[in-house]
């Protein structure tokens, strides 16, 4: 009998939940084990259970899943990750692929996709979504330009944009760049309103989707 892949399912969506583990458990291999409703229980369910797959949303309130899979990644965790995102976005599908993950694919995927994508990335292999793919063909021939809106950034906002992308809190923030967490949070306010942004996770939400451009413009 083919060996059973243990699944963590985490998005903070119960509903998106459900579904995805009702899907999954039609494939009498894949057996989810543990869901997550935010970032910080998705890294500590990976660590006391050791799930052979973690299908990690990325914008998830804690730390998203960048963060998370950065985490598993430094602390060694063997589980393998997918990311499952409603970001058609190039630049955000290579930081997600270079913080940990295996795997990266819309939401709306069909199930047999999904299923796919587990069983590849459980054996080894790197799977990308077949519309993320057909989203790669077309981007790959436009030019990427700076947004006007971060040219409103000044460079110390542009610095703490990014961080926020790699997940970091106001706090961790204030210590990279030798600045009180009040000032953060200050920086934080004054850049959604220069970006029009509102709401607990635009500006990160935001970030991660410009995480490439922010990265070249911090040189």
């Amino acid at each position: 009998m083919s060996e059973i892949i243990q699944i963590l399912l985490a998005d903070d969506h119960p509903v998106v939940r459900r579904g995805l583990r009702a899907a999954l458990e039609d494939d009498e291999r894949l057996q989810v084990i543990a869901e997550a409703a935010d970032g910080n229980e998705a890294l500590r369910q990976m660590e006391a259970l050791n799930p052979s797959v973690a299908v990690l949303d990325i914008d998830m309130p804690g730390m998203n899943g960048l963060a998370v899979a950065r985490e598993a990644l430094q602390k060694k965790l063997p589980t393998r990750i997918i990311f499952m995102t409603f970001h058609a976005d190039e630049d955000l599908m290579r930081a997600a692929m270079e913080s940990g993950g295996q795997g990266y694919l819309l939401k709306g995927s069909e199930t047999d996709e999904v299923c796919a994508a587990i069983h590849a990335v459980h054996a080894g292999r790197t799977y990308i979504g077949s519309t993320m793919a057909a989203v790669l063909l077309t981007q790959a021939s436009q030019r990427r330009d700076v947004p006007s809106s971060l040219k409103l950034l000044t460079p110390t906002e542009r610095k703490i944009l990014r961080l926020i992308a790699d997940g970091l809190s106001s706090k961790e923030i204030g210590d990279a760049l030798s600045i009180h967490y009040r000032t953060v949070e200050n920086h934080r306010t004054n850049m959604c309103r220069k970006l029009e942004v509102e709401g607990a996770n635009a500006l990160a939400r935001f970030a991660l989707h410009h995480r490439a451009v922010l990265q070249e413009r911090l040189l």
